[in-house]
């Protein structure tokens, strides 16, 4: 796990400055270009039917997010730093922990963002401590370590304790729902803060998560674009040519609601050429939000500077 989380930080660490660039007309759909910035730093949450981005905001700024509907009760990590989380049991959480063993035992949320496989689980009437590994920066740096014990959850705040993994500075925290928006992201430096856009306002967010490899067995980040829970669904086709691409293509490949059904593998890199290729046969149909339907293909990953991570994509309305 060392190895590979050393070389995925190295290698965004090596990356060049990146800047954003704007989006085009091209033909009858348009080409749409959006840059994460150095290091894969930024989040960018785009509207697909506008072509237009949302928001932007770092990776950095936070740590969990909680579902902000009444009956809501899961928390999320900030999964674009390799965050993790060690189910401790109803431990006392203002002892010191000894976190040898951390790392075989930490879980991270399923890629596909099925709310039922979370690091944390369903916390309601447990009581159990967490220790939460809150990851790396863009420059690869870790950012530390806290302890969290979910205290309770109702159809309008979620509340829970945090401490140092020593046990000291135990605080009670209170996150009200943010009902106009799926999630309630929180900062253990700054509180709630406004970061996933209201619901029905965007459709992808580009961004690095992590992802789940089994051979070898290691979580790991990767850059590529994930979709608002609930209402993008994905179809993905494989080896196509756009041009012909038609909504009756889902007959043969159907949609999926999977958070990543567009993912990161639209892209390959090469360790030879030091440079990423992106592969235009990968066709997506993607229902947006508001119930329409477009086809998307990616065409390059690098800006007209050669900057990495812009991902250029074209989209047809169907």
């Amino acid at each position: 796990m060392i190895t590979g989380l050393c070389c995925a930080l190295l290698l965004s660490a090596c990356l060049k400055d990146e800047l954003p660039a704007p989006v085009q007309p091209r033909g009858e759909g348009r080409s749409v270009q959006v840059c994460m910035g150095s290091g894969y730093q930024d989040q960018v949450w785009l509207d697909l039917g506008t072509g237009t981005v949302v928001s932007t905001n770092p990776k950095t700024a936070w740590d969990l997010a909680f579902e902000s509907s009444a009956d809501g009760w899961r928390v999320m990590l900030n999964g674009s730093r390799l965050m993790t989380a060690w189910n401790l049991g109803a431990v006392d959480i203002t002892q010191p922990t000894d976190t040898n063993g951390m790392g075989a035992a930490r879980r991270i949320d399923a890629p596909s963002g099925d709310p039922d496989s979370t690091a944390f689980g369903d916390t309601r009437g447990t009581n159990d401590v967490y220790v939460i590994d809150l990851g790396y920066n863009a420059l690869g740096q870790p950012l530390g370590l806290r302890k969290v014990r979910m205290i309770g959850v109702t159809s309008t705040t979620f509340t829970f304790d945090a401490a140092q993994v020593d046990g000291s500075g135990v605080q009670s925290v209170t996150v009200p729902k943010d009902v106009s928006r799926s999630y309630t992201n929180y900062s253990f430096a700054n509180g709630v803060v406004a970061i996933e856009p209201p619901t029905g306002t965007w459709d992808l967010v580009f961004t690095q998560y992590t992802h789940q490899f089994y051979d070898p067995y290691i979580p790991y980040i990767v850059t590529g674009v994930l979709t608002a829970p609930g209402r993008t669904r994905i179809a993905r086709l494989s080896n196509a040519d756009f041009s012909t691409v038609t909504l009756a293509d889902t007959l043969a490949h159907p949609f999926a609601s999977r958070r990543d059904g567009i993912g990161y593998d639209w892209k390959t890199y090469s360790f030879d050429s030091g440079s990423y290729t992106v592969d235009a046969t990968i066709v997506y149909i993607v229902e947006d939000g508001q119930g329409y339907f477009h086809k998307m293909r990616f065409l390059d990953f690098y800006n007209e500077q050669g900057e990495v991570g812009c991902p250029l994509f074209e989209v047809v309305p169907l």
